[in-house]
């Protein structure tokens, strides 16, 4: 049965989430950043965005569609600015009831001292976009983050796959988060994007690790053959319902080049079970933060 033909499943047939959805990947940035994010993406993808960048917009979008919290996952694209932009998450997270605050840092900067001052702080995990911080899972310069990672008992999110635009960087690949996740076997590590374009391989690792998870980001909407050239059909019901409890939903709100209605309208339109359902949207997303 669908989600929202499931007794006490929590949502509608127009689309809105089951009560205690976490949106595992939204961007949360001041808003010139996100801007200039958005000028980038739309050079290189021919992307245009028409989502709210300001927090309380942006909540009000999420709210509306039925998310009860978020994680807000912030990245540094140049040293220098990670420990003011991770201030900045965590004071707008302060002021929120539904913002999970992340931190990021450089691979250039004082890793250790930026990360132990955000996690000190209240940060709840940390975020990696990999290709474009030109840093990996496997990088050593990033060694003294995934160590303070395991101290602290806090998960990383890795943007650790090839798309939309990534297959020629050196810095991301199956190969490289499976290096992560043997050299740091009690760190929770999420590839996001469901490991576009390697789904096969961060499936498998997945299945092998319990300390692996996937975010569904832009890999099963029907929107996804448009925007990352990637059919979402290739990723059966049963690998969702066999994975359940490693697949966390995620959408990457704002910079969505298309709805938030249909990042979601890929999942809600299958036919999982209500377990199936509770883990994507719920559980597997209080697992991955150490809640369960």
């Amino acid at each position: 049965m669908t989600i929202d033909e499931t007794e006490g499943a929590g949502t509608t047939r127009a689309g809105r989430l089951p009560a205690g959805t976490v949106d595992a990947h939204v961007h949360l940035m001041p808003e010139e950043l996100l801007a200039a994010i958005r000028d980038a993406l739309a050079a290189q993808a021919g992307w245009t965005f028409d989502h709210p960048a300001r927090q309380v917009d942006i909540e009000s979008v999420l709210r509306e569609a039925g998310v009860e919290r978020y994680l807000a996952l912030p990245y540094a694209h140049r040293p220098g600015m990670a420990a003011e932009l991770n201030e900045w998450v965590l004071r707008a997270a302060s002021e929120s009831e539904m913002a999970i605050p992340f931190a990021t840092v450089h691979p250039e900067d004082d890793v250790a001292r930026v990360v132990r001052s955000a996690l000190e702080a209240g940060a709840q995990g940390l975020k990696f976009q990999c290709p474009v911080q030109e840093c990996g899972p496997d990088d050593p310069r990033l060694d003294p983050a995934f160590e303070l990672a395991s101290d602290y008992d806090r998960p990383i999110t890795f943007h650790a796959g090839t798309a939309p635009m990534f297959e020629n960087s050196p810095h991301v690949g199956s190969e490289a988060f499976e290096s992560f996740l043997e050299s740091y076997p009690d760190v929770r590590a999420c590839g996001a994007h469901m490991g576009t374009y390697e789904i096969e391989a961060f499936r498998e690792l997945a299945r092998e690790y319990d300390t692996a998870f996937l975010d569904t980001t832009m890999a099963l909407s029907p929107r996804s053959p448009q925007y990352m050239d990637f059919d979402p059909a290739t990723i059966a019901d049963d690998t969702l319902e066999a994975l359940s409890g490693s697949i966390m939903y995620g959408s990457d709100f704002p910079n969505l080049p298309y709805s938030y209605a249909e990042e979601r309208a890929g999942i809600l339109e299958r036919k999982l079970s209500a377990e199936t359902y509770r883990d994507l949207f719920t559980e597997t997303a209080a697992r991955f933060l150490g809640e369960r």
